[in-house]
């Protein structure tokens, strides 16, 4: 992005009181302990197994890795997934 389009985001964000990166339409992501990981923003699932799930953002694809890993909430931009995680990371595919 433009550092001029940045700057206008950045403004929009501190007027309206909104978090900056969801107003540049960036993923977020939580973590409760090793047990629950929530994501807003994705684009999608693009594998899913109990041991992996990768999602698809606009910033690049989030793996999750660890055992019995269940989708237990989504939505068209959000995703909640429980299990016992081991890792999570940004890759490239």
């Amino acid at each position: 992005m433009e550092k001029r389009g940045r700057k206008v985001l950045a403004e929009f964000a501190e007027r309206f009181d909104l978090p900056a990166d969801i107003v540049a339409g960036l993923p977020h992501l939580e973590m409760v302990g090793s047990r629950e990981v929530y994501l807003e923003q994705h684009t999608g699932i693009l594998s899913y197994s109990e041991e992996r799930i990768d999602a698809n953002t606009p910033a690049g694809v989030l793996r999750i890795c660890g055992e019995k890993l269940r989708l237990t909430a989504m939505t068209a931009q959000e995703l909640r997934v429980g299990g016992s995680i081991r890792s999570v990371e940004w890759v490239a595919l």
